[in-house]
Formats: C-alpha cells, structure tokens, sequence
C-alpha cells in the first residue's frame, strides 16, 4: 500500500476479510500493475492508453520463467543454470502498449529484448514506457511490424541472432466473436461476484473495435485475426522455419488444448527437432506454452558455447 496511495484509496476487504480490487473497473487493475511494476520491478513510470490490453503481471512472470527455465535445459549449456544478463536476446511477437514481457524479462534476468506490433499507437506507448525508465532504456528496443500477414518477416534482420522468441496469439477469430467472448465474461464475472456478495459495475461498453471489457482491455489485434489462435500460431511456425538458424527457441501461449494436435502435426511438417509444451496455470485459467527448435542436441551446445 505505501508504493501506490493511489492503489490504497480503491481497496477494499472482499466477503472473506481479503484485501481486493474491483477487477471490473479499469482504472482499479491499472493501478494494481503500476504498484506491482513499482514494488518489484523498480518501474516507476508505466501507463497504457485507454481500452488497451492491461495483462495480469503474474500470469505473465509465469510464462518467462518457465523460457528461463527452458534456456536452462538446453544441452551445451555449461552451468545448468538460467542464463543471464544482456548476452541473451530475446522477441516479444505482438508486444502491446503495455511491454509487460520485456519489462519483467529485463528486469527479472537482464536480458535483452526487442518488442514488436503492427500497432504504431502500442508501440509509442511501449517505447515511452521503456525510454521513461531508467532500468529499462538500454534493454528494450520497439519496432513496428509493417505488414499484419507477417511475424518475424520483416522484423528479424539478416545477421540477427535471438535465444527466444515469445508470443500472446490474439485468441479470437473474428470480431464478433470477441465480442461474444467479451459478454460471456462480463455474465462470468458478475455471477461469481454476486456469489460472493460484492457488486460490479457494469463491464461494458462500446469502443473501436466492438464491446470490449473494462478490466483488462484489449484493441482489435490484440483480440482477435482472421482464423484466431490456431490460425496465427499456425504462420509463426511456417514463418519461423525460415529463420531455424537465427533462433535458439520459438514459444508461444496456447489458450486452447485442443489447437496443440493441430500444432504439433504443422511442427513435423517444417521440421521441428524439438518441441516442448509446459502447462501453466493461475488461479482456476489453465493455458499451455509451446516451445520448438530446429536445432539438433549438437547444434544447440555449439550456440551456448558460441553466444553464453
């Protein structure tokens, strides 16, 4: 409470005596994130524009420590342990206004990032957040994907190396059913809050890109692409075979179980040599990261050796 008096002030003891926020109203989950980047990151300066994504951080710390811990099992890597500092480069596919994966993952093990979106205004704002930091500016570089049909085409220069590449799909296939999926959640959260004797304010409203949740937002290519998760993740793996040199590990969240079937057959098609996939899950939301490489066993120690 004492690193946000701005947090403090909507705080409030929930049916069981916890202290809580209301997780319907916007501006409540954006000063919970702005405490937590302050309290344990030493960011003191994050904000994101208005209907933006506004990502749970923990759910996100999650997803770089089990790459850290992925990094750490690759064969050739001497110490066995997580590697850290600036030698390690890593890609955030779709970064957002927010930049939660460069900040934690620079913050968290000192690596450097370079954060990519086809959204100029999320992109602005990423690199303000990481220029307004001083614990940032040196390890985080932005740069705007020009063409919504590619990933790393475009992004990825010739001579470029990168350890890992990360990776939140837009879930939604379409924009109406984003917006289905958005009313779905506001009927979920109200009935789980009248369960518990709170109440919630409304948790929609119209915006650009359709009804879009208070809570943690999100614009139209954050949301959703035409053929959703499955389709997207489905051009990163053709599009990463391409760059099987260039990158030690490619990862990407999976919402849906039953899209990983799917993956795994496009995966052997362009000749992934290893693959991993790890279950993650915060509260009672399970998802699913999955990892691939074309690099054999011999191949990923002569990386290690060379770039560690």
């Amino acid at each position: 409470m004492n690193t946000s008096p701005a947090l403090a002030a909507v705080v409030r003891k929930n049916p069981h005596g916890d202290l809580s926020v209301d997780f319907a109203d916007p501006e409540s989950v954006k000063l919970l994130n702005q405490a937590l980047l302050t309290h344990f990151y030493q960011v003191d300066s994050w904000d994101i524009p208005p209907a933006y994504l506004c990502p749970p951080i923990p759910g996100r710390s999650d997803y770089l420590h089990y790459v850290a811990d992925l990094l750490a099992e690759t064969p050739g890597n001497a110490t066995d342990a997580i590697p850290r500092g600036r030698k390690i480069k890593a890609l955030d596919v779709g970064m957002g206004a927010n930049c939660i994966y460069p900040i934690v993952g620079s913050r968290l093990y000192g690596w450097d990032f370079v954060g990519t979106d086809i959204d100029p205004i999320a992109l602005r704002c990423a690199s303000i957040i990481a220029d307004s930091n001083p614990v940032l500016k040196e390890q985080i570089e932005c740069r705007l994907q020009a063409s919504a049909q590619n990933i790393f085409r475009g992004v990825i220069g010739a001579r470029e190396a990168f350890d890992l590449t990360l990776c939140n799909p837009p879930f939604h296939a379409s924009l109406a059913e984003a917006n289905a999926g958005t009313r779905q959640k506001v009927r979920n959260l109200a009935a789980s809050t009248k369960k518990k004797g709170t109440q919630v304010r409304s948790a929609e409203r119209p915006g650009a890109t359709g009804v879009q949740p208070l809570n943690f937002g999100g614009q139209g290519a954050e949301l959703w692409c035409p053929g959703g998760e499955a389709a997207f993740i489905a051009r990163m793996i053709t599009e990463s075979a391409e760059f099987s040199e260039q990158c030690l590990w490619f990862s990407s969240l999976v919402s849906r179980k039953d899209h990983l079937p799917g993956i795994y057959r496009r995966l052997d098609r362009v000749g992934a040599r290893g693959v991993r996939t790890m279950e993650m899950q915060q509260g009672q939301k399970i998802t699913r990261l999955v990892a691939w490489t074309f690099m054999t066993a011999e191949h990923q120690g002569q990386w290690c050796q060379t770039r560690w």
